[in-house]
């Protein structure tokens, strides 16, 4: 995770949503709870506006006038942008989920969804990002990587690794309890701050493989994080 700030108030939040009557009481909701709030219509204004405005969160949605929110979402991470992203699914649907985890989003929520969730996962969110690690002035070192949690920076030995927020704060906690057996429920109330279900296990999974693609040398044969059958995941470094 590079070029992100931490800020004392991690209060601006972009919506990429094309329908008003969506965007608008997202808007609103947000915007009664403090937060500063910029809504977009089209996958190509959000694009714009995340590059320009740098809002601490963006809540996409999946179906835009100009294209997928999936691949506005693979396009925002292809070009740097790296503050959490709430994808928003129509259907209750795996492919859905997974699909957006895998171009990169942090989270997900299905509509119809309250208010309340929505800005539950929002503070989740933030609080990951920008929240307690930021303050830390710490160095870990696990086999080639080396970890600074006061820039949120990691290495691999020389080279920057680009890490979501949610992926920069699950290397953390598998480096933290490395050579320990972690099970995805535990590792989904570590990092993701919420119950789990059979669902949310698989979020971790998906992650886990973005993770193993970005600090593995060869991810089809991981040598630091190894999965533990039956269990979950360790840290071997």
């Amino acid at each position: 995770m590079t070029n992100i700030q931490f800020p004392n108030q991690a209060r601006h939040i972009l919506i990429v949503e094309d329908d008003p009557a969506v965007g608008r009481s997202l808007q609103d909701g947000l915007t009664r709870e403090g937060y500063t709030v910029t809504w977009k219509k089209t996958g190509g204004e959000g694009l714009s506006s995340a590059h320009t405005a740098q809002p601490h969160l963006i809540i996409l949605d999946v179906r835009l006038p100009d294209g997928s929110g999936f691949d506005f979402c693979r396009r925002m991470r292809q070009a740097g942008i790296h503050q959490p992203i709430l994808i928003l699914t129509v259907q209750n649907e795996e492919l859905d989920k997974v699909l957006g985890l895998e171009m990169g989003a942090d989270d997900y929520l299905t509509k119809p969804y309250s208010l309340r969730e929505l800005l539950a996962r929002v503070r989740a969110l933030l609080r990951r990002a920008y929240g307690e690690l930021s303050t830390e002035n710490t160095l870990l070192y696990a086999g080639d990587l080396t970890i600074d949690l006061a820039r949120a920076q990691v290495l691999h030995g020389r080279e920057p690794l680009s890490l979501t927020p949610t992926e920069f704060r699950l290397l953390i906690y598998l480096v933290q309890n490395a050579k320990q057996a972690l099970t995805r429920p535990q590792i989904l109330a570590a990092v993701w701050g919420y119950d789990t279900d059979v669902e949310d296990e698989k979020t971790v999974n998906v992650q886990i493989r973005r993770l193993r693609e970005k600090v593995e040398l060869d991810p089809s044969h991981p040598t630091l994080i190894l999965t533990v059958p039956g269990i979950g995941y360790r840290f071997a470094g």
